[in-house]
């Protein structure tokens, strides 16, 4: 097996992955990537983030076409859904991206390496597979990300009973689809499948849905959600799920036997570390399977590091995207940052759902004092004219010092306008800053700035 050469590996090709081998490679580093699968970007690009949008995208235009546009003027005699077509055009997004990382990877001069890559000690990595070698490098940054996590007595068959992989590529419409999780997996898959026309029962085994996310903000999706034809049993524990035939049941203690043709697992996602040989290097794992790292992304073996899925913080894209910038910045500048109050969480449900900073829940229970201001889209002159007005936004600001502490928006593109919010966080900004800021009329972001004139009792619009 050869030997090879490197100032840095990362093992991962996800976007915590490529985009630190690509900063790095930026940064003057001769950079490799270690990915065991052949098409590069991850679980986000090949079967998480991007087919699950596109997916959604799709499925509201049909949505659309069959009732929502009558109210423009816009009247369809008839709608057919061409379920094949629509999952190619799936596939062909995620294709065209997973070849533009494999373009950045070639103009930035990062090597590939395809196999599966374990430690096997200090400043070596194995790949085993296509590619097979033995890597020296100085510096090594695992970024292997997440797998759907199990639930005891849920019998995985990859086909009626799976997970957010297979719920990506149903053959056909489900009769009857049954989510276990109503995290923003199973709300945004279940709402893909309801509107191209199955009932979708969604069993939590909380007592609300989108744990973590501030509770009213829940409370009120899945109001909205409801009225579009999700049906959710709150405070269901499920014992059980098997495969009977061409049909599944689903068992819940304290209930009836729920039958169903497909079964969706979305209980959350557990760090991949399977197969790293952690164990030669002495990096441990936490009691809920994550890398433990110091405040610079770098565990107890010096020169090993480990950013994204792999280590505390929320499960996001975006925050593995940003510690990889971070941690190799660290490394070849001695400096890099992450603010983890600033990160943005976003369910592309529609009504969209978002989310940046502390909860109403979260200030509370720290005794800090508040102040709230609230503004729905109904009120907004553009809201009303793409005939999208449900929701609102919710601002929380310190009571004292004004300072946004957090953000919280159901309505229309709300992953997009989180944006601002976030930003503010950053740069501390306050809630007079947002509202003196002025924003274009008529837009959505007007309301994120009568939401922040409410903070102070001084919303224009209502």
């Amino acid at each position: 097996m050869d030997t090879k050469q490197h100032d840095l590996v990362v093992i991962g090709s996800g976007p915590g992955g490529y985009v630190a081998a690509i900063r790095a490679a930026q940064l003057g580093l001769n950079t490799a990537c270690v990915e065991s699968v052949k098409e590069l970007g991850g679980t986000c690009l090949r079967i998480g983030c991007i087919p699950s949008k596109a997916l959604l995208e799709s499925s509201y235009h049909f949505h659309e076409a069959k009732g929502e546009l009558t109210q423009h003027g816009i009247d369809i005699l008839s709608v057919s859904l061409d379920l094949e077509k629509m999952l190619k055009r799936k596939d062909a997004v995620v294709k065209t991206l997973t070849k533009g990382v494999d373009g950045l990877f070639k103009k930035n001069k990062v090597t590939r390496y395809h196999g599966m890559g374990r430690i096997a000690g200090p400043g070596k990595v194995v790949v085993e597979g296509a590619d097979s070698a033995t890597l020296e490098a100085k510096h090594i940054i695992i970024a292997t990300g997440s797998v759907p996590a199990p639930l005891d007595g849920v019998e995985l068959d990859g086909g009626r009973i799976g997970t957010s992989t297979e719920a990506l590529s149903y053959p056909e419409v489900p009769e009857h689809l049954v989510v276990i999780g109503a995290g923003a997996i199973g709300l945004e898959l279940g709402s893909v499948w309801a509107r191209l026309g199955a009932k979708v029962t969604v069993l939590e085994y909380l007592d609300h849905i989108l744990p973590g996310m501030d509770r009213r903000l829940g409370k009120d999706a899945q109001r909205v959600l409801a009225k579009q034809g999700l049906e959710f049993r709150l405070g269901a524990r499920v014992t059980g799920a098997r495969a009977e035939g061409d049909m599944c049941v689903v068992e819940v203690e304290g209930a009836d036997p729920i039958a169903c043709d497909r079964v969706l697992l979305a209980v959350g996602r557990r760090p991949n570390t399977e197969g790293l040989d952690l164990e030669s290097v002495n990096v441990p794992l936490d009691t809920l399977g994550r890398i433990d790292v110091d405040d610079g992304f770098q565990t107890p073996e010096k020169g090993i590091f480990a950013i994204g899925d792999v280590i505390r913080g929320p499960m996001l894209a975006h925050k593995a995207e940003d510690e990889g910038v971070a941690c190799v910045e660290r490394i070849a500048k001695g400096y890099g940052h992450v603010n983890y109050d600033a990160i943005p969480g976003v369910v592309y449900t529609h009504p969209e759902i978002a989310s940046v900073g502390k909860t109403e829940e979260e200030l509370k229970e720290a005794g800090v004092d508040y102040s709230k201001g609230k503004f729905p889209f109904m009120a907004n002159g553009r809201a009303r004219v793409i005939g999208d007005t449900e929701g609102y936004v919710k601002i929380l600001a310190h009571a004292q010092t004004d300072r946004v502490l957090g953000v919280h928006i159901l309505g229309p593109q709300a992953g997009d306008l989180i944006a601002e919010a976030a930003m503010a966080i950053e740069f501390g900004a306050s809630s007079e800053d947002i509202a003196r800021t002025s924003h274009a009329h008529p837009s959505l972001a007007e309301v994120i700035k009568e939401a922040a004139f409410a903070t102070f009792d001084r919303a224009i619009s209502i």
